[in-house]
């Protein structure tokens, strides 16, 4: 597919999300053929248009049309320095965006071209004037900035910055049908290299490859041999089965959609368990990951916080919560979500966190063990959330464990090492909490 097609459906991408729309969404209803580039240049696109936006700005304080800009935005970024080497010349991709532009806007040719010319005439001192701007050197919008300074003082310019790194591509080995280290071998036969996640919690069971392929391309990934899972995900199964769920116990998988945590628990141990999420279709996607998982699970729709709806009275020995939240935490792998997002955005996620917190506490047995489970890198949604319900919840036995997690950050072990820059994991919080 020529690439002016491609940027003229990225163009079309830029602009939905700018409108509010999901990129997932959008990039469903992309013709077959064009969707992976479409969506290689749309992520590019979100790590970049802050950067994008402010060097518009510089050059054109104007704004034009929507699909124009949207078109000039997609260029831009890019064109954008990222320390990177590009998939395409710059001739190359101003020649191909300024086509796109007169298939659609022939009126906007012209300006087009000027732009993007000047751009790569003035790349390196534009660039330098757009990162003086928060937007252009964070590429974040600006109450995100400030709540992650606010959050963490010493650590925000890196978390901002990591956000806009490829995420790694990690499996998860189905421990009933074989050790990782087994399966790094299998894959280095097939000359894919890959190496073990070297973190204790995760039991030598997680894998990172070195170069992302189609899943199809995994060896017994259809035969449910292996999953895709980020390491930070990875951690939910093992701190609630721990040591002390026997086989049988009976165990509630809130918001369980699309079933990577429900498939890993139910690789670790005989469970009892009812995977439950409000969306049917997504509760779809459960029971396949599931099929393909050969394992077994009661599933049923439902809202968390209306238990008389969903619940049979019987307790449960142990609780996983990965509660609705912002996703500040996986922003390297969506991308369009700190464009889609709003401050008002967190404090009704927080309230929603809090009511299905409280929800589900009672359904759980004395001695039994709940964990809670963001994709966040802010507070509100992690630390404070659970030192708000242990403090509402102190008098009924609620402890929180002093092995839990809490905040992960994603955030490289050793970043001054170019090969290092990469985190392993993306952000999470996790709390384990006992009752008494």
């Amino acid at each position: 597919m020529p690439l002016s097609r491609l940027l003229d459906l990225t163009a079309d991408a830029v602009h939905a999300v700018r409108q509010g729309r999901s990129l997932t969404d959008v990039l469903a209803r992309v013709p077959p053929d064009a969707r992976p580039g479409v969506q290689a240049l749309s992520f590019h696109v979100m790590r970049w248009l802050g950067s994008a936006g402010e060097a518009r700005a510089l050059m054109a304080p104007k704004s034009p049309p929507p699909h124009v800009e949207s078109l000039l935005l997609t260029a831009l970024a890019l064109l954008w320095p990222t320390g990177e080497p590009s998939p395409y010349a710059d001739h190359t991709l101003v020649d191909q965006a300024v086509h796109a532009a007169h298939q659609r806007t022939p009126v906007a040719a012209g300006f087009i071209n000027a732009v993007l010319r000047r751009f790569v005439r003035e790349r390196d001192k534009l660039a330098a004037a757009a990162r003086h701007q928060p937007l252009g050197a964070f590429n974040h919008p600006l109450w995100w900035i400030e709540r992650v300074r606010h959050d963490w003082p010493t650590q925000w310019q890196a978390l901002l910055q990591a956000s806009n790194v490829h995420p790694p591509f990690t499996l998860r080995v189905n421990r009933r049908r074989g050790s990782g280290e087994a399966y790094v071998q299998r894959l280095a036969a097939q000359g894919r290299a890959a190496t073990l996640v070297d973190d204790a919690a995760l039991g030598g069971q997680a894998v990172v490859l070195a170069e992302p392929c189609p899943v199809t391309q995994l060896p017994g990934f259809a035969e449910g041999e292996v999953s895709v899972q980020d390491a930070a995900a990875q951690r939910a199964a093992p701190l609630l089965v721990g040591d002390g769920l026997p086989a049988g116990a009976r165990v509630l998988d809130a918001c369980a959609a699309p079933g990577g945590k429900t498939g890993h628990l139910l690789e670790l141990a005989d469970l009892d368990v009812l995977a439950l999420d409000s969306d049917p279709v997504r509760l779809a996607r459960v029971q396949e990951n599931l099929n393909r998982l050969q394992l077994q699970a009661t599933l049923r729709a439902g809202d968390a916080r209306d238990t008389a709806r969903w619940w049979d009275g019987r307790p449960f020995d142990a609780i996983l919560l990965d509660a609705p939240c912002s996703a500040a935490g996986i922003v390297r792998r969506h991308p369009d979500v700190r464009w889609l997002r709003r401050p008002d955005d967190i404090t009704a996620l927080a309230r929603l966190q809090g009511e299905i917190l409280d929800a589900l506490w009672p359904l759980l047995a004395p001695g039994g063990r709940l964990v809670y489970a963001t994709c966040s890198l802010f507070r509100s949604e992690g630390a404070e959330q659970i030192d708000a319900f242990l403090q509402r919840h102190a008098d009924s036995g609620a402890s929180l464990d002093p092995l839990s997690p809490g905040h992960l950050l994603p955030l490289a072990d050793n970043p001054s090492q170019p090969s290092a820059r990469q985190a392993l994991h993306d952000g999470f919080y996790y709390a384990l909490v006992h009752k008494a």
